[in-house]
């Protein structure tokens, strides 16, 4: 049985210029798709051609796709390979009415680590133009041979929505990262978003609110 790491925290400050509210009103998911478009990639974990997105028919998630993403430490590594990153940029076209907040993300993948080396996972999220920017750090240690998972939550009542009326790309950046610490010198660990036998999914959850007609999330 795989055994799963479960890492939660909070996806935390994201850019609105909506006003707090103190009950916040969740609607559902609205009935028309909303689209989600690629405005650049970067990075040494998603070369070209190497990663897509989804949403999903309810509109309640969206999913990255990574096939080629994959650090790794020790043996012959090329010295460069311990760091690999991916910086998406997402244009999100919501539904006239709505807004939306990424409620939590799930991560997946593969670990090979031998004894003594070490392996992180990093995510950081914000809006386009926004001064703060949130990340969280999902550490694994060798000796490990198996699937990771790692889950980033935010509480319903801190989800902070992108502003109504204002058209803000979502940033996502990611990062795997592995060090053979103390390991055998000749042997390799790796950390992958991707598998052997098909592509791991990265899955961000929505959550939804009505506009009010002054811009502003409905509270």
């Amino acid at each position: 049985m795989p055994a799963g790491l479960l890492l939660g925290g909070a996806l935390a400050a994201l850019l609105t210029t909506a006003l707090p509210s103190s009950s916040p009103v969740f609607t559902d998911p609205p009935p028309d798709k909303i689209v989600i478009k690629v405005a650049t990639v970067n990075g040494s974990g998603c070369p070209q051609g190497t990663t897509a997105v989804a949403v999903s028919e309810d509109n309640t998630a969206f999913t990255v796709t990574y096939s080629d993403y994959l650090a790794q430490a020790g043996g012959n590594s090329d010295p460069t390979a311990f760091r690999k990153n991916c910086q998406l940029s997402l244009v999100v076209h919501v539904p006239g009415g709505f807004t939306y907040a990424i409620a939590s993300a799930d991560y997946r993948g593969f670990a090979s680590l031998q004894p003594g080396a070490t392996s992180a996972q990093r995510a950081s999220y914000y809006f386009q133009g926004s001064p703060q920017t949130a990340s969280r750090n999902h550490p694994l240690s060798g000796p490990y041979n198996d699937n990771w998972q790692a889950t980033d939550e935010t509480d319903w009542a801190q989800l902070v929505w992108a502003p109504c009326g204002v058209q803000r790309n979502f940033n996502i950046n990611t990062e795997l990262r592995v060090n053979a610490g103390t390991s055998s010198p000749g042997k390799v660990s790796f950390m992958t978003m991707d598998s052997t036998d098909g592509d791991i999914s990265t899955v961000y959850h929505l959550a939804w609110k009505e506009c009010t007609p002054k811009g502003t999330p409905a509270g």
